[in-house]
């Protein structure tokens, strides 16, 4: 296949990614769950300081990134 044709795929591809990403990041307070205070997140709060680890949201992101890497694997073949 023709290099030139291949580069203008990828920019797409990357081009509709950054958009996605963009209009997530718009509309991220409209929406009901908010990335990072997802329930299941464990939030630990003392009386000389607190802990915060997004359990939920790594998960999340998580499965979300393997299936972009498996699409983009499933791509290129």
């Amino acid at each position: 296949m023709d290099p030139a044709r291949e580069l203008a795929k990828w920019l797409i591809f990357g081009g509709l990614i950054l958009l996605a990403f963009g209009g997530l990041l718009l509309l991220g307070s409209r929406l009901p769950l908010r990335l990072g205070r997802l329930p299941g997140d464990i939030a630990i709060r003392g009386r000389h300081g607190s802990f915060y680890f997004p359990v939920v949201t790594c998960i999340l992101l998580s499965v979300v990134l393997t299936l972009v890497m498996w699409l983009v694997s499933f791509l290129r073949k």
